[in-house]
């Protein structure tokens, strides 16, 4: 019996240390966020010092790219494939649906023996069969559609009457009627989840807030703050960065509390180029949110582990596809061999030991898709960008002709110097490599004839819990 006793507490101090020894993870994406929305990326009015702490703390990827648009990006920053081979085009009509076949970051973390949770912002499928708690997600604290209040025909909407004030929010499949502000809102779910799961097993917290995204509403104390300075929506804007930014100072000081920071991840990111802030400093790029142009693409990614890695800037071009396998490496999970043939990306584990790492050149596509319904096929010019590390092939058109630019982004980050006639050899093998890529996606859009539902998912399960009015 006592033989027996000391084996099985042997074996759970042996379980204990390995979950010691993989990172707990907090994900934080913003939302609508751009590069030049920071004080350490040099905006002159937007002050973020939390954000800049953490800055300062972690391994900043300046050459990291994701999608313009929402849906897009968190397709791939889920699977580690394309957004387009995962069927997401678009950010609403059905086509921000990921496909079911994919799966998920939570899913394989989740089968490893991570606790995983999701706060906020989910936007790939409001029908049962494609929301969160079907992907993985054993805690799910969300707002439906893109965003709280947005509805759209079909099957992507929030739940009715909701802002981002006191939002109903659904908590495991039943509506809660929460009080605040949503950003607090959110960060205080996520931070008394992870209280609840930092004594038992490792964990994935990931926390997709809806801000700043539109409609500007924020609370008047943070928009005061700049009305002085910069236009009044910008204002908004603005302070709901603010606000963000004291929830990211909040959430550090509680892990330093816990005693938990030097084993857990925190990853900073936003989805796509920047939207009203852009206006007033774009960190030197050409365009924005919806556009292939650097501005359309080019996202925050801080990574800090206290425990692991040292502040760094890595310039290497990387890539919302690499943050899967990044994380599976990290966590000590296993990618089976069906998910390594979806896995597109690279680890960036090299990266974050050694900002110098060898990292081989690569080719990385960007379309911002937004066809009308059943033109994918024609759409092949419409808004793209094929890139390498030094050069960038950009078609506009926004009509869907054939019409290419090339810029040399290292030298001429603004996109001004049109060197096409100067390098017809580098724009020919960046297109040849689309057009390879082209014809390999065509076959994966498969929620392009999707009809929805005739009510809202979100709207018709709040009627049920509530009653319609």
């Amino acid at each position: 019996m006592r033989l027996g006793l000391i084996a099985v507490g042997l074996s759970v101090l042996a379980h204990l240390a390995s979950a010691q020894q993989r990172p707990n993870v907090i994900w934080i994406l913003t939302d609508d966020q751009g590069y030049g929305d920071l004080s350490c990326h040099g905006n002159p009015v937007l002050r973020t010092p939390n954000l800049d702490r953490l800055h300062a703390d972690s391994v900043r990827f300046t050459n990291f790219h994701v999608s313009p648009t929402c849906s897009p990006t968190r397709a791939a920053l889920l699977t580690g494939r394309h957004e387009f081979k995962n069927g997401v085009t678009h950010t609403i009509y059905e086509r921000e649906r990921l496909c079911l076949s994919a799966v998920t970051l939570a899913q394989v973390l989740r089968d490893q023996g991570y606790a995983t949770g999701i706060f906020g912002k989910w936007h790939l499928g409001d029908e049962e069969a494609y929301r969160p708690d079907r992907r993985g997600f054993e805690e799910v604290f969300i707002h439906g559609g893109g965003g709280i209040g947005q509805t759209y025909p079909g099957s992507c909407g929030d739940a009715p009457g909701n802002t981002y004030f006191d939002p109903a929010i659904l908590h495991n499949n039943r509506f809660v009627k929460t009080n605040g502000y949503c950003t607090d809102v959110f960060f205080r779910q996520a931070l008394d989840w992870i209280n609840q799961q930092r004594h038992h097993r490792p964990f994935l917290a990931y926390i997709a807030t809806n801000t700043p995204h539109a409609p500007l509403q924020v609370p008047e104390r943070y928009s005061r703050i700049y009305t002085d300075q910069v236009p009044e929506q910008v204002a908004k804007f603005y302070g709901m960065i603010v606000n963000i930014d004291e929830n990211v100072g909040r959430l550090l000081d509680q892990l330093h509390q816990w005693g938990i920071e030097r084993n857990t991840l925190v990853i900073f990111m936003t989805d796509n180029g920047g939207t009203l802030g852009g206006n007033i400093y774009n960190a030197g790029m050409r365009g924005q949110k919806g556009t292939p142009w650097l501005g359309g693409t080019r996202a925050v990614s801080f990574w800090r582990w206290p425990g692991r890695w040292q502040p760094a800037e890595v310039s290497a071009l990387t890539a919302h596809i690499d943050v899967f396998p990044t994380l599976i490496e990290l966590t000590g999970s296993k990618m089976d061999e069906r998910i390594q043939r979806q896995v597109e990306g690279r680890s960036l584990v090299p990266l974050l030991a050694n900002p110098r790492a060898p990292w081989p050149d690569r080719i990385l596509v960007t379309h911002v898709g937004r066809w009308p319904r059943g033109e994918a096929k024609q759409s092949k010019y419409r808004q793209v960008c094929v890139r390498n590390t030094q050069y960038t092939l950009v078609c506009t058109s926004p009509t869907g002709q054939r019409a290419w630019e090339l810029y040399e982004v290292i030298r001429d980050p603004g996109q001004k110097n049109n060197i096409i006639t100067d390098h017809p050899d580098v724009a020919k093998e960046l297109e040849n490599y689309y057009d390879r890529w082209w014809e390999s996606i065509l076959p994966c859009l498969v929620n392009e004839d999707a009809l929805g539902p005739p009510v809202n998912p979100f709207k018709e399960l709040y009627w049920k819990q509530f009653g319609k009015p």
